[in-house]
């Protein structure tokens, strides 16, 4: 087995890293002060190539593998959760199902947009009574004159609402089959279409410079055409869409946990207490051993995830599995380095303070930690 990173997902690495330090540490704090989205970090993640990585050059990616993507989202959530959430989403939830199941014409007019960092698109999915339960969407979708007309909403969307925004991938309630199930499908909704609104959602906790919306919609009438995929295809996209967004919420933990490490052993070096640092103390020392293990376990679970996908191999049950430990470890690592702090680690003048609430997410977007729990035990037979 061959651990090591090819010399382009090592110059991927520094890159991102250094952009992160020079371009989103300086700023961080403020945006999520003030929860303020930031277009122009976003256009500056999209100079960098970061859209769009694993699209061929004719839609206007790169070409990049998998490992190499997850890779550029681990370092901004070592700087920067929101950030990261932006990027995670857009390639992941927004990108994704456009190029895995769009025409060659959807393809063609959405795809070169969305690269650049110039525009986003959003993953209408979650409703407020259909968040673990996707089934469990009541927002409908019927056909009329040659167009389908959308009622409903959504909630929890990610760059759903940013003046940047471009459109949604919407699931939506289609008919009904002969034994009662609903039947779904998927619709691509452009931002500004009659009938469709999109507001921001404010006092979030976490990730309060990213963009997170309320969709609504009222006979919101859009052409034939945006179907995406084929009439009852629709859980399937949306599903098979989340198997890989998880390997980057995965990225978005294994990052932020880094993040957090790094900050609790400079900080321990520096400490003193009792006349020596307190990184001297058993007692912090293996805190901060235990982290550094739970790292390099999360990292190379999630790596091995992605590898399984670049080789064309079954990768959904490690996908769950690395989701659900990176962001278990998220949540451990930024609560020891907040101890190790001390009550330092509650003051918003140390960046500890929004790792530790921005972490709480990453247990419950893109599926729950339990729901990845029953994701896994299916898969090994429960």
């Amino acid at each position: 087995m061959n651990f090591d990173l090819t010399e382009d997902q090592i110059l991927i690495r520094n890159t991102v890293r250094e952009f992160a330090e020079q371009e989103i540490k300086p700023v961080a704090q403020e945006l999520d002060e003030k929860e303020e989205f930031s277009a122009e970090i976003t256009k500056k993640m999209g100079d960098l190539g970061l859209f769009g990585m694993y699209l061929p050059e004719k839609y206007g990616g790169h070409n990049m593998d998998t490992l190499s993507y997850i890779i550029a989202v681990e370092e901004l959530a070592r700087i920067d959760g929101s950030q990261a959430a932006t990027l995670a989403a857009h390639n992941s939830l927004g990108i994704g199902p456009i190029y895995y199941y769009g025409t060659e014409k959807q393809k063609e007019k959405y795809l070169p947009m969305l690269c650049t960092g110039e525009h986003l698109w959003s993953f209408g999915l979650t409703e407020p009574n259909a968040g673990s339960d996707s089934r469990g969407t009541k927002t409908k979708a019927t056909f009329e004159d040659g167009s389908w007309v959308i009622n409903g909403s959504k909630i929890f969307i990610t760059n759903g609402s940013a003046d940047i925004s471009l459109g949604c991938t919407v699931q939506a309630v289609t008919g009904t089959k002969d034994d009662g199930k609903k039947i779904f499908t998927t619709i691509l909704v452009e931002n500004g279409t009659p009938g469709f609104e999109a507001k921001v959602m404010h006092g979030k906790m976490m990730w309060r410079a990213s963009n997170t919306s309320e969709l609504f919609f009222e006979n919101c009438r859009v052409p034939e055409e945006n179907l995406l995929g084929k009439i009852g295809q629709g859980s399937h996209i949306m599903l098979s869409t989340l198997d890989n967004g998880r390997l980057s919420i995965g990225a978005m933990g294994l990052g932020l946990a880094q993040g957090a490490y790094e900050m609790a052993l400079q900080y321990a070096k520096q400490r003193e207490q009792f006349g020596r640092p307190i990184s001297k103390f058993q007692t912090i020392a293996f805190k901060l051993a235990d982290m550094a293990t739970k790292i390099e376990l999360g990292r190379n679970l999630l790596y091995k995830a992605c590898w399984l996908r670049d080789q064309g191999k079954p990768f959904a049950k490690e996908a769950a599995m690395s989701k659900l430990y990176c962001s278990e470890i998220a949540k451990e690592v930024a609560d020891d380095a907040v101890q190790i702090h001390g009550g330092y680690g509650l003051m918003k003048e140390y960046n500890i303070e929004r790792f530790y609430r921005d972490q709480r997410l990453l247990q419950i977007g893109e599926g729950t930690s339990e729901i990845q729990k029953l994701v896994i035990s299916r898969y090994i037979g429960c």
